[in-house]
């Protein structure tokens, strides 16, 4: 029976997907998804999704951020993260991104405000926090992960050389590659081009999420922090990194 998991990064409103089964690895599918609920429930129904986006939203926030987010920055170190600071629930849920920016300061500590490539991404924030509340059999499927704390850690713990962007793009993509290889993705996987509409770094993410996937079925992966908690919803607050495999 096929074992089938998921990675998922956020794409232009959508879902960058790549689906791979564990006791097939040959079978692999990528595509763009308009929902998470496309995933889940479709026809390979994964046991597992590892999925880029804040699962876990604290009714306040304090020492600029939330558990998970604190925790993967200290395991990336010094120098400039992706991690975000996710502002507390009330702000996520706000109308506007003036009420968010007031909302988050009244309900942080020290106060911050959110900022907008924050709140660009607080609608998909919502939508994956009203799927896990509505459906709670999902919690055990659908996993916090980070593309950086990721490739960090199947880089040795060490940050990589070049961005997925800028002028050394194409440099970064195939140390990505590189790393996905090495971490047992299926070459034709990791060099398929991406579903129509997908960024050739949303791709990478994607099976970045994959690994991590992999790595919480075989119950090996890292929770950043290793204490967690959870929310006033019982949603857990954790990023989920892969394991160790130098």
């Amino acid at each position: 029976m096929p074992r089938w998991i998921a990675g998922l990064d956020g794409c232009r409103g959508a879902w960058a997907g790549v689906l791979l089964d564990l006791d097939a690895p040959e079978r692999h599918r990528s595509a763009l998804f308009a929902t998470v609920e496309d995933v889940v429930d479709g026809p390979e129904a994964p046991a597992v999704v590892g999925i880029d986006v804040p699962i876990g939203l604290p009714d306040r926030v304090v020492d600029k951020g939330r558990p998970a987010d604190r925790a993967a920055r200290l395991f990336l170190g010094s120098g400039r993260s992706s991690v975000f600071p996710v502002p507390p629930r009330v702000a996520v849920y706000a109308a506007d991104y003036e009420e968010a920016k007031a909302l988050s300061r009244a309900y942080s500590d020290p106060p911050f405000a959110p900022s907008i490539q924050c709140w660009n991404i607080l609608r998909s924030v919502r939508s994956v926090d009203t799927l896990l509340r509505a459906r709670p059999g999902l919690r055990a499927r659908v996993h916090e992960v980070h593309p950086e704390v990721a490739f960090f850690r199947l880089n040795g713990d060490r940050r990589l050389q070049a961005g997925k962007k800028g002028p050394r793009r194409q440099e970064g993509l195939a140390e990505r590659r590189d790393l996905l290889i090495g971490a047992g993705l299926p070459e034709a996987l990791v060099h398929s081009p991406p579903p129509r509409g997908v960024g050739r770094d949303d791709h990478l993410d994607a099976m970045a999420a994959l690994v991590v996937a992999r790595d919480i079925t075989a119950g090996r992966a890292v929770p950043l922090p290793a204490a967690i908690e959870h929310d006033a919803y019982g949603l857990p607050i954790v990023i989920w990194a892969p394991a160790d495999h130098s």
